[in-house]
């Protein structure tokens, strides 16, 4: 697939990135990440508003209100609840008196939104689009420039840099799918993602990530329909990944691939394994990820002793 890189950004200042538009990078780099999440400064009006406010870090909290200057913040927009999109949004929302504007439906246990966003409704001039799919409460945000051109805040669901992670149960592929196809169906010219550089022309990269989630499925399907499989062990099998914790993510995406087809029929769930595969038994997050899209790692390791096979297959 297309990705793209970008070197290391210049940290503590905004960049800037279209007409109006300014990012912060925040200091979180990691695997998942890349090269941290991106806050974006928005101007509308006489004021900005911010998306994505990053992780738990006060540094960074600083350096988003540094960027801002003497311009007030009175609006702060979430995409999803992840901790690296999310932790700061206390500490902004209590610097500035800025209302948090999310998906009305949390994901994360003791926070509500201060304004509740649907499909469809707006805030600050963005128009909200739920998608589900990497997270339950992912939205992304449809927003013109002022040259009337139209781009996509969109969050972890569309990245130039690297596909999404789908890790049940907030990962739904079944709903990643259709979020998939959601912006297929649409116009925006360029995309704004979560991490990683601007993406332009993103629905080339719509439509590879849609058929590459086919081709993984269609090969779990493959696999399937000779034996009963361990989760973890099949994504042994079927991801080349060397990092203790992409091979963790391989699973993820592997479990929410055979849930989706469960879900379908295809697929029914057995007793589990009950020895941890070797991918599975030094899994440790790395720094700046405990909560991004898996949960505990506890539920994690057990999750990868689940086995699958087609359905009625035992019966035959």
């Amino acid at each position: 697939m297309p990705f793209l890189t970008e070197p290391e950004p210049q940290r503590g200042i905004p960049l800037s990135v279209l007409p109006g538009i300014r990012r912060v990078v925040a200091r979180n780099p990691s695997v998942m990440t890349y090269q941290g999440t991106n806050t974006y400064l928005i101007e509308v009006d006489d004021a900005l508003v911010v998306i994505d406010p990053g992780p738990k870090d006060m540094q960074h909290v600083q350096e988003v209100l540094a960027a801002a200057g003497s311009t007030p913040i009175r609006h702060i927009v979430l995409t999803h609840t992840h901790s690296d999109h999310w932790g700061a949004a206390a500490a902004l929302a209590k610097a500035t008196g800025a209302p948090i504007a999310s998906y009305k439906i949390s994901e994360k246990a003791g926070f509500e939104p201060d304004i509740a966003l649907d499909d469809g409704e707006t805030v600050a001039g963005l128009t909200a689009l739920h998608t589900p799919g990497h997270a339950a409460d992912h939205l992304c945000f449809e927003h013109f420039l002022p040259d009337g051109t139209k781009i996509l805040f969109s969050g972890d669901h569309v990245m130039s840099w690297s596909s999404s992670i789908v890790s049940p149960p907030d990962g739904d592929m079944l709903a990643y799918y259709r979020s998939l196809e959601l912006l297929l169906a649409r116009d925006e010219v360029v995309y704004l993602g979560g991490h990683g550089p601007l993406l332009a022309d993103p629905r080339v990269l719509v439509r590879e990530l849609l058929e590459h989630r086919q081709f993984r499925e269609r090969t779990i399907l493959a696999e399937l329909k000779q034996q009963e499989w361990v989760v973890a062990a099949l994504s042994a099998k079927l991801y080349d990944k060397t990092d203790p914790f992409l091979k963790a993510a391989a699973q993820r995406n592997v479990l929410a691939h055979m849930l989706k087809l469960k879900a379908e029929g295809f697929v029914e769930e057995h007793e589990p394994d009950t020895t941890p595969h070797p991918d599975t038994m030094l899994l440790t997050p790395p720094p700046g990820v405990q909560d991004e899209s898996g949960g505990e790692f506890a539920a994690m390791r057990a999750d990868a002793l689940r086995r699958f096979g087609m359905a009625g297959m035992r019966a035959l």
